[in-house]
């Protein structure tokens, strides 16, 4: 494991890699999230550890899966859930996949599609395991890309979650219109999220970060805790 204040990385699944340093607490596992645009269809895929991938099936109602298939030096299993939209009042059709490799995994869901839809869209896909995370390269001649920069998510204890993007123009220009407090980190903007309950937003010379105060988050300390950690966006 590595130690707290230790300089970490972590790359997301469009190869983006952020790195980290600071005396801060960095051992915490990240997850990376993005759309991808398929043959005109948007779709999710979540990256992360490979424990991940059973943690967020079960969360979906997934106890067991139902097929399981080698594929691109690893496993991609499927299980099938209908739950009911209360919103909507139907019962909805969804495929859960799952595919796991050595270190990482990457989850999507599919609804209405079978097991061959999955397999014709991951088709589009090359998948790459590093030590640092696993990325998913669309084949642009297929009709795949990216509809947006991926994002990484990462707790950090004391200080809350972290949401990572490198900061791009449209980033830039989504970022409160009042001065924000300078730190060595960056810019500390702090704001309130519908229900009332503040949230921050840091902006550094090349990441876009925003930071969800936890149960165990002073936010009065969070300024000087910002200022104890360093972010930059690689590659």
């Amino acid at each position: 494991m590595t130690a707290a204040g230790t300089p970490v990385a972590h790359r997301a699944v469009d190869s983006r890699r952020f790195l980290l340093d600071g005396t801060l607490d960095l051992t915490a596992p990240a997850t990376s999230v993005a759309d991808l645009t398929i043959d005109g269809r948007l779709h999710e895929f979540t990256t992360g550890p490979v424990g991940l991938a059973d943690d967020v099936a079960r969360a979906l109602g997934v106890d067991t899966f139902d097929e399981e298939l080698t594929y691109q030096g690893g496993a991609l299993l499927t299980a099938r859930t209908r739950p009911y939209d209360r919103q909507i009042q139907l019962t909805e059709d969804r495929l859960v996949a799952v595919w796991r490799g050595r270190r990482y995994c990457f989850l999507t869901e599919m609804y209405g599609a079978s097991t061959v839809d999955l397999v014709g869209v991951l088709r589009t896909l090359r998948v790459e395991e590093h030590d640092d995370g696993l990325t998913l390269h669309p084949a642009t001649k297929a009709g795949a890309e990216y509809a947006a920069p991926a994002t990484v998510l990462k707790e950090i204890p004391g200080l809350g979650l972290l949401e990572m993007a490198p900061l791009t123009r449209q980033r830039a220009a989504q970022l409160p219109s009042w001065r924000g407090l300078r730190t060595q980190a960056g810019e500390l903007f702090r704001d309130a999220l519908p229900d009332g309950k503040p949230y921050f937003v840091l902006a550094t010379s090349d990441t876009w970060l925003s930071l969800v105060p936890l149960a165990d988050t002073d936010t009065d300390a969070v300024p000087a805790l910002v200022d104890r950690l360093r972010v930059q966006t690689a590659g």
